[in-house]
């Protein structure tokens, strides 16, 4: 939100500084025309004030154009720290998930992991995904949940197979 209250007083800023740069440029253009210019001292003077008026349009461009994007494009800290905080959640659940899986042999990783990335899954294609048998599966999964790694729910004539919340 502050991005935006900022680009407000930038644009604002710009648009106010654009009033007074093509007032002064009004100004020496009457001059100009008053003076009929030709190659005399008081031509060239306002001559260079004209060039420097110039100079000074492009630069409040420039600010307007950044009190533009504050406004309008920039993303504020808040979206980018909550960004930030669901990486770092995201990071710690995997690593969490890495340590578990250390403890565990290959069979059980198998599973574990089949769960993981299909959250859900019933215990019949479990069994398949995994190249396990029903029994060693319906194991795994009953000692899983006895560390509260997995919840079983009824599904028709087998279970549904899903991460605690821990993951």
């Amino acid at each position: 939100m502050e991005n935006k209250k900022l680009g407000f007083i930038i644009l604002s800023f710009s648009v106010i500084a654009s009033i007074l740069a093509f007032g002064f440029m009004n100004v020496l253009g009457r001059q100009t025309a008053a003076l009929q210019c030709y190659s005399t001292n008081e031509c060239q003077r306002v001559e260079s004030l004209l060039g420097l008026s110039h100079i000074a349009v492009g630069l409040i461009s420039f600010i307007g154009a950044l009190g533009i994007y504050l406004l309008f494009f920039s993303t504020s800290e808040e979206a980018i720290l909550k960004r930030l905080e669901e990486e770092k959640n995201m990071k710690i659940e995997q690593d969490k998930f890495e340590i578990v899986l250390k403890a565990m042999d290959d069979n059980e990783k198998k599973v574990l992991k089949a769960i993981k990335e299909q959250n859900g899954i019933t215990q019949s294609t479990l069994k398949f995904r995994t190249d396990l048998s029903k029994a060693k599966v319906s194991q795994i999964l009953t000692e899983f949940e006895r560390k509260h790694l997995v919840k079983r729910e009824s599904k028709g004539k087998t279970y549904a197979v899903y991460l605690t919340e821990n993951f």
